[in-house]
């Protein structure tokens, strides 16, 4: 079975997340890319799914993002 990917502008759409917040938590690893069609990043939507619900989770907890980073990324 095939896994689904999406652009960053369907992330922006789909999961209510402004674009300069996908730019940036990719920047930093938080959201990992799949692949590139062209000069566009895919990602493959249930990882990101569930990496979006977990940064807000943390941060809803007060966690600054250095700190979710290294929770996620086990660093």
């Amino acid at each position: 079975m095939e896994k689904k990917t999406i652009s960053a502008q369907e992330i922006v759409t789909k999961f209510n997340t402004p674009y300069q917040t996908v730019n940036y938590y990719t920047a930093i690893g938080l959201l990992p890319v799949a692949g590139k069609i062209g000069n566009k990043r895919m990602y493959e939507e249930a990882v990101i799914k569930e990496r979006l619900q977990k940064i807000s989770e943390l941060a809803r907890e007060g966690y600054p993002l250095n700190l979710i980073r290294k929770k996620l990324l086990g660093m």
